[in-house]
């Protein structure tokens, strides 16, 4: 699901700030349908790994209570141009997505 995520990784000094936009519905399997009038299932991202050129920098659990198309930026400090950031992430219904960046 690259394509559902968009990321940057900007420079200043030796500090990248990253930014990223997930495209994910997020439900927390509380809404009700308006047409059916049943449940809509649950369906999170609930597993987020963010590395630096292949390293483990940041290990987030989500839950049911982030929004949909949600929003994820960090500093990193240590960082060069043409270092590798990269986002895994997992849902709820095992569904993986990742993308990755080089700063720029």
């Amino acid at each position: 699901m690259a394509e559902g995520m968009k990321m940057r990784a900007a420079l200043n000094g030796d500090v990248a700030e990253v930014k990223v936009l997930m495209s994910h519905p997020m439900e927390s399997g509380l809404r009700k349908d308006a047409k059916t009038d049943k449940l809509v299932p649950a369906l999170f991202i609930n597993s987020v790994i963010a590395t630096l050129n292949g390293k483990a920098i940041i290990d987030a659990q989500w839950g049911s209570a982030i929004s949909k198309n949600p929003f994820l930026g960090f500093k990193v400090k240590g960082v060069k141009a043409g270092d590798k950031i990269g986002i895994n992430a997992v849902d709820n219904t095992g569904a993986k997505f990742d993308g990755e960046v080089a700063v720029a």
